[in-house]
């Protein structure tokens, strides 16, 4: 039953663009996320919030709606509105909804309790979107997990949210020491994970790094392989125009995009060229699919699955969060 209290008072900005209903939502999600509200406490009747706040009984039904809908609220005859669960709601931004961010996103939200709602958005590496993901979620949310990208108005934006309520993932560009974060190192690991596979490389005339003009991959990523190729003194080129891409019989391959593993594949059966055999291939970031193809892809990736499982304990606990994900070379065939 519902306490006979009411401990909750909405406070309603006219002058916001954010719908007035949406508001109320948002109010009563942030007050359980902050413990101000818990499970049984009694909510203001629809008269009281019109006449305090000056709203229509259609502005206060539709977000009561929406959160009984949601089964954060319910209602007793002659009683009102009372909170019914614990719901907390958590806002996940990646950049763009790849095969290894599904691994990512399903070890994040498996590894969470049944009472946290996520909402997914993708930014998509444009800066007006994120700002309007971001400024829109002020609020909203228990707590933010955000894959960083390269802009000058990435960190901005993010101050509104506190350091308590925000992770980074990812990569480790615009950050400040004092945000959490989950970050995999796009750098010297990936020139230790080379490393490892130096013999193998050795074996080719030469390595062609596809770095594609279209990627948002970290830059820093071709400056560790120029490092590996001058320590190990290994002959390579870079190639930045995808469409310049044409396999050849001695080079082992690296690439960062996924568009160019198939491309790779249908050269190798039009030139009649066997992987790891007469071409090398690695690939970067491991997807479920890339141990079954042909006979298996070499990759170089960080672990999403931990990225995902660290996030989600980041959202059940509160303490700082501040670590690096290890950056693993995987063999298979393909090399």
């Amino acid at each position: 039953m519902p306490k006979e209290e009411e401990k909750f008072v909405f406070v309603i900005n006219h002058e916001s663009d954010i719908p007035k209903y949406q508001q109320l939502v948002n109010g009563i999600n942030n007050a359980i996320a902050e413990n101000i509200l818990q499970k049984g406490d009694l909510l203001p009747s629809v008269n009281s919030i019109c006449k305090t706040n000056q709203l229509s009984r259609d502005t206060v039904f539709k977000a009561y709606t929406i959160l009984k809908e949601q089964e954060i609220i319910d209602s007793v005859p002659n009683k009102g509105y009372y909170v019914s669960g614990e719901t907390k709601k958590v806002l996940l931004v990646l950049d763009t909804f790849k095969a290894y961010k599904e691994v990512l996103y399903h070890s994040f939200v498996n590894n969470l309790p049944s009472n946290v709602i996520v909402d997914v958005q993708f930014h998509h590496y444009n800066i007006d979107v994120f700002k309007t993901i971001i400024n829109n979620g002020i609020g909203k949310y228990y707590k933010y997990v955000v894959m960083n990208f390269d802009h000058k108005d990435v960190a901005p934006a993010l101050s509104a949210i506190s350091n308590e309520k925000l992770l980074l993932i990812d990569w480790n560009i615009h950050s400040k020491e004092s945000n959490n974060y989950i970050f995999q190192d796009f750098g010297k690991a990936f020139y230790n994970a080379l490393k490892e596979a130096a013999d193998l490389f050795k074996r080719y005339k030469s390595i062609c790094f596809i770095y594609p003009d279209y990627t948002n991959h970290p830059q820093e990523t071709v400056e560790y392989f120029k490092n590996f190729c001058a320590d190990f003194k290994l002959k390579y080129e870079i190639v930045t125009d995808a469409k310049k891409f044409s396999i050849e019989k001695g080079i082992a391959y690296i690439s960062i995009s996924d568009r160019i593993l198939g491309h790779f594949l249908e050269q190798c059966k039009e030139k009649d060229l066997e992987p790891g055999q007469d071409v090398g291939f690695l690939s970067y970031n491991e997807t479920p699919m890339k141990k079954f193809i042909y006979k298996g892809i070499s990759v170089v990736s960080t672990d999403f699955n931990e990225i995902g499982t660290k996030a989600a304990a980041f959202i059940t606990h509160d303490g700082v969060v501040q670590c690096y994900v290890p950056t693993n070379l995987i063999l298979r065939e393909s090399l």
